[in-house]
């Protein structure tokens, strides 16, 4: 478990499932999905994935919890050992938005990659229409680095993306 102020960071359970259904249930997140999460068997899927991740060490997903329980996930994935590198991304359920939940876990996540996952170099990105996810990142102590254009694909719409990286030596976020 990592702290993150007042949230707890802890790896996902597979009784998490019906949080995981609700969080994917709007339309900004249901996109963002693997496949439809009110599909038969979807949300244990996906909490599979993330555990056997986990356990593999291809990844670290984090289920980003409180007393009233799951407000988000944040991520560490594609690691390259060969590199020490990864790409951390994170979401909330609308309930926890505006809060500063993912701005915690985000910077905290990367803290323990870098200090206890021994990785050097941490890259996310966002489309540019999402302005929040850029505070987010830049909250958690990621500069930009550039832009890639029309890199996401939804439906026949594609969207630029803002990309930041946060390097084990840069200095922590204040």
């Amino acid at each position: 478990m990592i702290r993150a102020g007042r949230f707890t960071l802890r790896p996902w359970h597979p009784d998490d499932a019906t949080a995981v259904r609700a969080a994917f249930a709007g339309p900004d997140m249901a996109r963002q999905a693997p496949e439809p999460m009110d599909a038969a068997g979807a949300a244990e899927r996906w909490l599979a994935a993330r555990v056997d991740d986990f356990a593999s060490g291809r990844g670290w997903s984090f289920a980003v919890v409180d007393g009233d329980g799951v407000l988000g996930n944040v991520a560490v994935t594609d690691i390259s050992r060969r590199h020490d590198t990864g790409w951390l991304s994170y979401w909330t359920v609308e309930r926890a938005r505006g809060r500063g939940v993912a701005s915690a876990a985000a910077g905290a996540v990367a803290a323990w990659a870098f200090e206890e996952g021994g990785l050097f170099r941490l890259e996310l990105g966002h489309r540019t229409d999402n302005p929040a996810s850029c505070v987010v990142a830049r909250r958690a102590g990621f500069l930009v680095e550039g832009l890639e254009r029309q890199k996401l694909r939804y439906g026949d719409e594609r969207f630029d993306v803002e990309v930041h990286a946060r390097l084990a030596s840069d200095p922590a976020p204040a």
